[in-house]
């Protein structure tokens, strides 16, 4: 049992030492600073964006004792990611797993390096699952979980594996009270999205609601048990300009089911297109449909 044991402190051991190079200190916020994951050799650092409190005066603390300067790419706070560029162009970039290369009690690492060391946490991968949609309405592609502890400055660091791959990037702010990683996929495309100047745009209707049950009819033929209530319009947003009134329930948005509050953010989050998309809505006990324009908002 002892040579188990010892071989596996020396496998963890390895894998803190490989990845170390590619995880560094971001100097972003007055209090203790966060983690960050080189993602390629040239300087790109990306970091969680909640503990990014100011957007000048950054710097990046590296293997070796070493501190860089840094500047601000641009920030998705609904993925609670941001992108920086470190003022050096010999860093380590670490390879990434697909999730679906991952699996549920995989033994996993969270990796951080709030101060001058890295620290790391020991726990399992608790879930993987599909895509789903953060509060602010940015899309996941993957959920991955891990029951390993995110102390203070984890947030930002790599989620590694055996194989000494990162899983995906700490965040402590997507979901309270747990700890998830942003996988490869959603990484890939906001970092792709703020190299290229653009923000991560995301559809706007202007609406408040809430989620009502339908009538048992309505129910039956539609095979679903709840709508969406409209309880506020904005005025001159992309509802008020499709005719929606306060008072409507949204039933399906661009042939997706609207049930809840979470399934209206996942189909406004990916980029909005110029074409009107069909609406179908219950007004007066009937069902009726419509056509609305999605808008684009930002983060």
């Amino acid at each position: 049992m002892s040579d188990v044991l010892q071989a596996v402190s020396a496998a963890l051991v390895e894998t803190v030492a490989a990845a170390e190079a590619g995880v560094v200190r971001v100097e972003g916020r007055r209090r203790l600073p966060s983690s960050g994951i080189v993602w390629s050799a040239d300087g790109l650092i990306v970091t969680s964006n909640h503990a990014l409190e100011r957007e000048q005066d950054l710097s990046v603390g590296l293997a070796g004792d070493r501190r860089v300067a840094a500047s601000l790419i641009g920030r998705d706070p609904a993925t609670d990611l941001a992108l920086l560029r470190a003022e050096a162009a010999d860093l380590t970039a670490l390879p990434w797993v697909e999730p679906d290369e991952a699996a549920v009690g995989a033994l996993v690492l969270a990796l951080g390096r709030p101060g001058h060391k890295v620290l790391a946490t020991l726990g399992i991968l608790s879930s993987v699952d599909a895509a789903w949609t953060t509060r602010a309405g940015g899309q996941i592609d993957h959920y991955l979980q891990t029951d390993a502890v995110m102390y203070p400055g984890f947030s930002g660091g790599p989620l590694v594996d055996g194989e000494q791959r990162v899983v995906g990037m700490n965040s402590s702010a997507l979901v309270p009270g747990l700890g998830v990683a942003v996988p490869a996929p959603t990484v890939r495309r906001v970092v792709t999205a703020l190299l290229s100047g653009r923000r991560v745009a995301r559809g706007y209707l202007g609406v408040t609601a809430q989620a009502v049950p339908l009538p048992e009819a309505l129910a039956q033929r539609l095979g679903q048990t709840h709508g969406l209530l409209l309880t506020h319009i904005e005025p001159r947003s992309p509802a008020d300009q499709g005719r929606l009134v306060q008072g409507d329930t949204l039933v399906q948005l661009d042939g997706q089911p609207l049930r809840d509050l979470r399934d209206l953010q996942t189909v406004l989050g990916g980029e909005p297109g110029p074409a009107p998309v069909p609406l179908t809505l219950v007004r007066g006990g009937s069902l009726r449909e419509a056509t609305v324009t999605i808008g684009e908002r930002a983060g």
